[in-house]
């Protein structure tokens, strides 16, 4: 066995023993709830599996994007689900690749030992939607900082971060040439914030996601906050979000290879007229399907995360990823649920609460269809289909 080949057998070893401390009834109960996993989350904080990507000198493993994958794709293999905690492997990115010195020393040993949550990131808006570069929160700047007023929407686990990965314009967009030009990104300690200044409000949807809407008003933020040069925001959270992408196709993949294997379990044990239903091709020929869908997707995320691990931001590699292996894991779900037939809707199997969670990623963290229109746009050559 291999260095490479090593290190991910141990991450599914250690990954499937946290999960196994978290059986799916944990998950019901959760759900039925909508509660946040904390004692899952600081288990994995505890074990080091959420500072896979930190430097070794600020007490993360400091692996690649490929190795890192496998913590997220293994979560979802049990039946889990890491919504909770993902973000903190890509939002880091930005204060790792753009953050001062002071600003890493400051933080990121904090974040690698669980002491800190950076799992909040605040980009999109009710006016804007996925059409990122319209956002209007705006950072004015002052003597000695900035003075942020707007409101953010789909800012997932606010409640349960220290820290705010801040997405806003530091130039009007009337006065900038690139509408990629004058945003700016803040790291803001949500700890230190008055509820004057930030109202977190919680938004009820069909997953247990703990998503809220965000409310500024006035709030001032000291120059230190500021991460990289202002006004270069938009081009330091460009290489997160394929991180992002890559890192949410892995679940997708987990996703994909739990549903195929409790339809095929459920199949061959359910007996239906003196034989296994799994004996029936209109039973079996789905799931096939779905494995040889989730069996290709999985090279794609591969690829895009060696492409990452080497130095090239490559948008192509990473957003098709998520496009197959958000396909994948819908296929493995319509075909589990379709298997498990009238029970598939029961709690006690899992199955609906699953394929609820499946659901998201095709429309999220960027649609499938946003995905098409860039293939057709920046790599086929044809006109923008939108804006």
């Amino acid at each position: 066995m291999g260095e490479f080949e090593q290190i991910i057998n141990d991450i599914h070893i250690g990954v499937d023993s946290i999960c196994a401390e978290f059986p799916m009834s944990y998950w019901r109960d959760l759900d039925r709830n909508r509660e946040y996993p904390s004692e899952f989350v600081q288990k994995l904080s505890s074990a080091g599996y959420l500072a896979a990507l930190i430097p070794e000198e600020f007490g993360g493993s400091e692996l690649g994007l490929e190795s890192a994958l496998e913590i997220l794709k293994r979560i979802h293999y049990n039946g889990a689900n890491a919504a909770a905690c993902h973000a903190q492997m890509y939002i880091m990115g930005t204060l790792l690749k753009h953050g001062s010195v002071e600003q890493k020393q400051k933080f990121l040993p904090g974040i690698a030992s669980g002491d800190i949550r950076l799992q909040a990131f605040g980009v999109t808006e009710p006016n804007s939607g996925s059409d990122t570069l319209s956002l209007r929160t705006f950072a004015k700047k002052t003597g000695s900082g900035y003075i942020i007023n707007g409101q953010k929407i789909w800012t997932s686990r606010a409640e349960y971060s220290d820290l705010l990965l801040l997405l806003a314009r530091t130039s009007p967009l009337e006065q900038v040439v690139k509408k990629t030009d004058g945003l700016s990104v803040f790291l803001v300690d949500l700890r230190k914030v008055s509820s004057k200044h930030i109202q977190i409000k919680p938004i009820r949807t069909m997953i247990n996601h703990s998503t809220t809407e965000i409310f500024i008003e006035d709030l001032f933020v000291e120059q230190n906050t500021l991460i990289g040069k202002e006004g270069d925001g938009f081009k330091y959270i460009l290489s997160g979000m394929n991180a992002e992408r890559v890192l949410i196709a892995a679940e997708c993949i987990g996703d994909a290879q739990w549903f195929i294997n409790q339809a095929s379990n459920y199949a061959n044990n359910r007996i239906l007229f003196n034989a296994p239903i799994s004996k029936n091709q209109g039973i079996q020929f789905p799931i096939s399907k779905s494995y040889a869908h989730m069996k290709a997707a999985e090279l794609m995320v591969h690829h895009a995360a060696k492409k990452f691990d080497s130095g090239i931001n490559d948008g192509e590699s990473a957003n098709i990823a998520k496009l197959l292996a958000a396909d994948a894991s819908w296929m493995a779900a319509e075909a589990c649920l379709q298997t498990f037939g009238g029970f598939g809707f029961a709690e006690e199997y899992d199955i609906e609460r699953k394929y609820r969670e499946a659901r998201l990623y095709q429309v999220a963290p960027i649609s499938t269809n946003m995905i098409l229109s860039y293939i057709a746009e920046k790599i086929l050559g044809m006109p923008k289909s939108y804006g």
